[in-house]
């Protein structure tokens, strides 16, 4: 068993290569410092203390990274439609942005949380995947299944999300 603070320490350089990709992969407009999307996710993670592996902790950090772009994304939709604030002449309204980028990375997340649903396996895949960046190699060693299952499920993952994301 693993500690998170231990854990942290070692993988801090390789969570932050992975915050940074995913912050950038993300898209307009970026309200979140690379160093502040991995804080997001060490809280998310900080208390609990039973990891696996590295590879189990980096499965489950690449979700909470996620999660934290995602939330970050939601919440400018929230302020774009006003968050609950009185309105606002349309001059003043100009600093508030909400991107198609954020619209994207909503809409991956909501088909993600439908796949996990369904399939929890294939919704890790695609974290590890394509949120931490985890090579086929790597991600079957977090999955614990073979590199060729991996590139099987991979290409089922993907097709399930375009499909989702394209409203068919």
């Amino acid at each position: 068993m693993i500690r998170t603070n231990a854990i942290m320490e070692t993988l801090y350089d390789d969570l932050r290569d992975i915050a940074r990709r995913e912050r950038f992969r993300a898209g307009q407009p970026m309200t979140l410092q690379t160093t502040a999307v991995l804080h997001e996710a060490y809280i998310k993670l900080y208390k609990r203390e039973d990891w696996e592996s590295r590879e189990h902790f980096l499965g489950t950090a690449a979700t909470a990274i996620r999660h934290v772009l995602v939330n970050a994304a939601l919440a400018r939709k929230a302020a774009k439609r006003g968050d609950g604030v009185r309105a606002m002449p349309i001059g003043e309204a100009h600093d508030i942005v909400f991107s198609e980028d954020d619209r994207e990375l909503i809409a991956l997340g909501e088909a993600l949380e439908e796949l996990a649903a369904l399939d929890a396996e294939l919704a890790k895949l695609i974290d590890c995947r394509f949120f931490a960046g985890l090579s086929e190699a790597e991600t079957a060693d977090v999955m614990g299944i073979s590199e060729r299952t991996v590139r099987r499920r991979w290409t089922q993952a993907r097709a399930w999300v375009h499909r989702e994301m394209a409203g068919e």
